[in-house]
């Protein structure tokens, strides 16, 4: 994976996308929101990020591991804005729709999918969620295409208690053992920081190891000495609100401290 082969950490920057058709919140315009899209992502890589994940994080409340056509054609629309801008770029569908993420990645020229319940069940928001590898990977076999798995371990807004007995170091070993391209690792909620000791723990699996929630420019240089990226979405926001057009000068302080580290 190209983004791994950087001498530094990778930041990676998140677009949100507005609210897609057919979710509570959609306006009723495609236009703005592919215009919007694409200025959070050139905002982004005016500040410094190396590469971008495309996100129905509007899209509140989720759906449990699949989304219909609807959102899968406008989340295609939305990241072909942003993957013409020549970046790596990666997409999540909201939530645990990995294979329709799959589809929208191929369709639009993504690189990776950042996919959740990847390996082991939890509970999350949404409910009760199951593993999905053995179907992302042979799918992704019978396509041929070259689309990377960035899984989460343990990943936030959700509960472990059924994997209590594994400890997160075992989980991401279980991750790479079922075909995980990458790892990462998040705190409790959006805007909460990993634990700086999981993320060295996920490292012992030999798989790359994103930080995936709660990055500021207060912790970045931290986490930069641990991880090979950071995965980076509220505090590039203006004012650190995730509901808010991208602050290319915010992004500018995490890329600098990251880059000092």
């Amino acid at each position: 994976m190209p983004l791994f082969d950087l001498d530094r950490c990778a930041l990676v920057g998140m677009v949100h996308v507005l609210a897609l058709p057919g979710s509570p919140r959609w306006g009723g315009d495609m236009a703005a929101v592919l215009d919007a899209a694409a200025r959070d992502a050139e905002a982004l890589l005016t500040g410094g990020c190396d590469a971008l994940i495309v996100e129905n994080m509007h899209d509140l409340p989720y759906l449990r591991g699949h989304v219909p056509p609807e959102t899968v054609a406008a989340m295609t629309l939305a990241t072909a804005q942003v993957t013409a801008l020549g970046a790596p770029t990666g997409v999540q569908v909201l939530a645990a729709a990995n294979r329709e993420a799959l589809g929208v990645a191929i369709a639009a020229g993504a690189s990776f999918v950042r996919a959740e319940a990847f390996a082991y069940a939890h509970v999350a928001d949404e409910g009760w969620l199951d593993a999905s590898a053995g179907e992302l990977l042979r799918a992704r076999r019978a396509f041929g295409v070259d689309v990377a798995f960035w899984a989460d371990v343990k990943k936030k807004h959700a509960a472990h208690a059924v994997t209590a007995d594994l400890s997160l170091a075992d989980v991401a070993r279980g991750t790479a053992f079922c075909g995980a391209d990458a790892l990462i690792v998040t705190g409790a909620e959006t805007g909460r920081a990993a634990a700086p000791e999981d993320v060295v723990a996920a490292a012992e699996a030999g798989l790359p190891v994103a930080v995936g929630s709660g990055v500021s420019d207060m912790n970045a240089g931290v986490f930069a000495e641990r991880a090979d990226a950071l995965i980076v979405g509220s505090w590039l926001k203006e004012d650190g609100d995730w509901r808010r057009p991208v602050d290319a000068a915010r992004v500018r302080r995490v890329a600098n401290a990251m880059r000092g580290a």
